[in-house]
């Protein structure tokens, strides 16, 4: 990789990186490279960063702020199935199986992201495969507990039902 001079907003994204704790085991000079294939986003109360159904060609890290996982019931209602904070990823399916959006995500505090588009992945596997494989194990290090979350719950909602 050269070690050219980053502008502004990667420079920002590159400090918004450091307050991730995915990313506390990239070196500075990873964070510079990582940060040229990524960028943030501010996102206002009330404001979609996508809904279910929608292409998925982008992966988001929340670097502050609050976003509600919504999932559409049988009924049609949208039921929150996650809150995202701090640390949190989310449309790190999309990246992986370039499937439409499974879920819609909404801002219910002002926040701040990272985002890695599929493109941007794409570019970054081509120019620095040892970042895109670190980024890759972390990021199904997370898929991985996330599901085994959700594998809990479910067992949980499945034990209530059954003795009610």
């Amino acid at each position: 990789m050269t070690n050219e001079k980053l502008s502004e907003s990667e420079e920002s994204t590159r400090n918004f990186l450091t307050y991730l704790p995915l990313f506390d085991t990239f070196n500075f000079e990873d964070l510079d490279v990582l940060a040229k294939h990524m960028s943030y986003v501010h996102l206002k109360k009330g404001e979609f960063l996508f809904t279910e159904g929608d292409k998925g060609n982008f992966m988001g890290f929340v670097v502050h702020g609050v976003l509600e996982v919504l999932k559409r019931n049988e009924n049609g209602e949208d039921v929150v199935i996650a809150r995202l904070t701090r640390g949190n990823s989310i449309g790190e399916m999309s990246i992986i199986d370039k499937s439409t959006r499974s879920a819609t995500v909404v801002c219910v505090q002002p926040a701040t992201m990272i985002t890695l588009t599929d493109k941007g992945f794409d570019i970054l596997t081509a120019k620095a495969p040892h970042l895109a494989i670190k980024l890759i194990q972390k990021t199904a290090r997370l898929l991985s507990l996330n599901m085994r979350r959700t594998s809990s719950k479910l067992a949980d909602l499945l034990h209530k039902d059954k003795f009610i």
